[in-house]
């Protein structure tokens, strides 16, 4: 089974800690369908078109930004193309862009998972992460998900902001609980060098909280959440049990997926490795098809793929299995890395259980750390 990724990259204007690739050129919105039509349309019958597909993401940029009829043309395309035997259809969306009859006009696409990206309920925060929706538009759009009925949905978090007290975010936590969801994504404010919040750090405009007060704020977030029976899954990811999010576990498990739109990448298994490639972050280029949109693909051995599965795979609860590693990779641990293990188990960073490694919720809050040391072993 393999997942398409449809990277749409339109917003209604830029987010202050936001570095993904996107245009606020609404103009654009039409021509930009017809291209990745086009796009779609030259995968069919070629080896990437055989392979059934079980996940579809539609991510952005702001997906909700497109008419119903517009990702209707898309969702055509798509089925004319590709063999699909979906379970999960997700599509990225604001707040301000949500109504009961665009929602509806989605489940009628076959979307059966809603990401909602609500960041915060609280209004100065909203101001200055420069999101386009308000607290009271964000509740309204909750609603509306209700009401619709979609199947699974999930809400976005950002803990860690300027001047965000532990109280602060615990009105966000109480706020979002109300309304039961299965699934949400929190996530640390990351400072990116070259956004607006980044520039702002740069000049002193504005202080990041210190590490010790982001930690406390996410030691919060997963106290009420487990609380609530939203647990851990990933690193910033928590659901309800059975509700996690199988597109996303794809990435981490190494399946194959195929990256439509502009900055979309693709991950693709080979006979002796892998490949992966990215079209070009460029929407003009994108609109002129006369050229060729991705770059030349990477080649990925064994070796690189071994590691980028430990990396992703002990950022999950489900861990690694050196028995994957071994048949799948060719990858075994060496002496200095299985010493290092047996003192981080012992050190309750770890657990193995059955040749598999996971971390603890301790572990986990170091992940990115402990994998890095880990890799510097080997």
């Amino acid at each position: 089974m393999a997942g398409l990724y449809i990277h749409i990259p339109f917003c209604k204007q830029a987010c202050s800690y936001c570095d993904f690739y996107f245009v606020t050129r609404k103009s654009l919105i039409e021509p930009f369908t017809d291209s990745l039509i086009d796009e779609i349309q030259s995968y069919a019958n070629t080896p990437l078109s055989d392979e059934v597909i079980e996940t579809i993401y539609i991510g952005g940029g702001t997906p909700s930004q497109l008419s119903s009829k517009q990702l209707k043309r898309i969702f055509d395309a798509v089925d004319n193309v590709f063999q699909l035997n979906t379970t999960e259809v997700t599509m990225e969306m604001n707040p301000d862009d949500v109504t009961p009859g665009y929602l509806h006009s989605l489940l009628d696409l076959g979307v059966n998972r809603a990401s909602m990206g609500v960041q915060s309920f609280d209004e100065e925060i909203l101001q200055f992460m420069h999101r386009a929706h308000t607290k009271k538009e964000a509740l309204q759009a909750l609603e509306n998900l209700h009401k619709a009925g979609f199947p699974t949905y999930t809400a976005d978090l950002i803990y860690g902001n300027p001047g965000q007290t532990p109280e602060m975010l615990e009105r966000d936590i109480d706020q979002l609980l109300q309304f039961d969801p299965p699934h949400i994504s929190a996530y640390s404010l990351t400072v990116e060098p070259q956004t607006r919040l980044g520039k702002q750090v740069q000049l002193g405009r504005i202080k990041p909280p210190e590490d010790e007060s982001v930690a406390e704020h996410f030691d919060l977030l997963l106290e009420k959440l487990s609380s609530a029976g939203i647990y851990q899954y990933e690193v910033s990811n928590f659901s309800k049990p059975g509700k996690e999010a199988v597109h996303n576990s794809n990435y981490w498990n190494h399946k194959n997926y195929l990256g439509l739109g502009p900055a979309a990448h693709s991950f693709w298994w080979t006979e002796d490795g892998a490949k992966r490639w990215e079209n070009q972050p460029d929407i003009k280029h994108y609109l002129d098809r006369a050229s060729s949109i991705s770059d030349e693909p990477e080649e990925l051995s064994l070796q690189t793929l071994a590691e980028e599965r430990l990396m992703l795979g002990l950022r999950t609860k489900w861990g690694v299995g050196s028995g994957e590693l071994i048949n799948r990779y060719g990858y075994q641990f060496n002496e200095s890395q299985k010493n290092w293990l047996d003192y981080q188990e012992r050190n309750g960073m770890l657990t193995i259980t059955d040749d598999v490694v996971r971390l603890t919720p301790n572990g986990l809050k170091l992940a990115d750390l402990l994998i890095v040391d880990l890799l510097s072993k080997g």
